[in-house]
């Protein structure tokens, strides 16, 4: 394995509504192997469909109000590990996300309004200086992806 990636973007129905996010780039390097598919929401025992949540801070909290800031950080402790396990150098992960969004996410107000921020498994790999991409931008960084070992 090269990079872990947002299982949602390796064609997995694990969004919190269980809808198809896949990204053929990032699907096609997965039935290749160049990619662990993770979704830290799972590993951190929730299901499918669950409620919305997004980061208010440090806390998770959903569209109602409830706090599921452990489950959050749990899943990306699991997925860290599992990321670690596998060698992988490196991440592309799911845009906008609470677990995965890379440098803007929602506020936690589910007004769609955006701030800058990280999700709890991409603050993680950034505290470990481990890059990190979006499907949004990872093919405008392929030269420096997966050691150019991978053709896209």
């Amino acid at each position: 394995m090269f990079y872990v990636v947002s299982a949602c973007l390796a064609g997995f129905r694990c969004r919190y509504d269980g809808k198809y996010q896949g990204n053929p780039i990032i699907e096609s390097l997965f039935v290749k192997g160049y990619v662990l598919p993770v979704c830290p929401e799972l590993l951190g025992g929730m299901g499918v469909p669950r409620i919305p949540c997004e980061r208010d801070g440090q806390r998770i909290v959903s569209k109602e109000g409830h706090d599921y800031t452990h489950p959050f950080f749990l899943g990306a402790a699991k997925a860290f590990l599992l990321m670690q396990g596998a060698t992988c150098q490196g991440a592309i992960l799911k845009a906008r996300s609470p677990s995965c969004g890379v440098d803007m996410i929602y506020d936690g107000s589910f007004s769609k309004t955006m701030v800058c921020g990280d999700g709890v498994f991409a603050a993680l790999l950034r505290q470990y200086s481990i890059p990190i991409y979006t499907e949004e931008n990872f093919l405008h960084a392929r030269d420096r992806l997966l050691c150019n070992t991978i053709y896209f």
